[in-house]
């Protein structure tokens, strides 16, 4: 059997176990699954290869966003503080995500585009349900063949449906308005703005819907490219997080 396919047979063995076992990467099955593929990664320098780098991409493993729960459906809930630094009000409603996509686009300057999209419908019942767009605004820029820092530079929250503007307005329109937290939530936020220069929201564009706020002191981070093709994405981050993205084809 010729590399292509072996390779065509990884991907399918790999998309099958990550459906089985919900996404989770960190399942026995998926590693071996995820190994297998990576021994037949076709692209010697991931991150100079930016024909198969651009594009948009479609996350097909579980989300990494702290303390999900996944749901019989398949879908994963968090709450929407922890989509985005906890920044965006009500931090403590709960939303199921329905895809991230991932835009990878070049810039001028050698940087990428690196943002993260979350489309999300909410699931807490205090709160009708409505479909909204977290984007976790970044940039990125090789720093060597395998390797991206991305930085972090703010995030924006606005409604997929213009129709449901009465409703989200009245959900999100309170962004000066803080959920009650604990001293210690109260503690690490207020952390958080200093470390990463954040300026919160600063109120809703009221023919938009749209909120946003700014990090002017980007947090860095690093992502390694451990295979890419033209249809698929693998990546691990510092912590180990693995995360595997599909091309969407336009």
């Amino acid at each position: 059997m010729s590399t292509d396919q072996d390779r065509k047979a990884a991907k399918k063995k790999l998309k099958d176990v990550l459906a089985t076992y919900g996404g989770n990467t960190k399942h026995e099955a998926v590693i071996t699954a995820i190994n297998q593929l990576v021994n037949l990664n076709p692209t010697v320098a991931p991150t100079r290869s930016e024909a198969l780098l651009t594009g948009l991409w479609l996350l097909i493993s579980a989300p990494n966003f702290p303390n999900g729960e996944l749901q019989p459906d398949g879908k994963y809930v968090y709450t929407l503080g922890r989509l985005a630094f906890n920044m965006f009000q009500p931090v403590k409603l709960k939303v199921a995500i329905e895809r991230v996509l991932h835009p990878i686009i070049p810039l001028d300057n050698g940087q990428h585009t690196h943002d993260i999209i979350v489309e999300f419908i909410t699931v807490d019942e205090n709160a009708p349900q409505i479909k909204g767009i977290v984007r976790n605004l970044a940039i990125s820029e090789p720093t060597d063949d395998h390797t991206l820092q991305v930085k972090f530079t703010g995030a924006t929250l606005t409604p997929q449906n213009q129709n449901q503007m009465k409703a989200w307005k009245a959900i999100f329109g309170e962004q000066s308005k803080p959920d009650k937290t604990n001293l210690k939530e109260k503690f690490m936020n207020k952390i958080l703005r200093m470390m990463f220069g954040i300026v919160p929201p600063q109120g809703m564009d009221l023919k938009t819907g749209e909120v946003s706020f700014k990090m002017q002191k980007s947090p860095k981070g690093n992502i390694k490219f451990i295979y890419l093709d033209e249809e698929l994405q693998i990546t691990k981050g510092e912590k180990g997080m693995i995360l595997i993205c599909e091309r969407v084809i336009q």
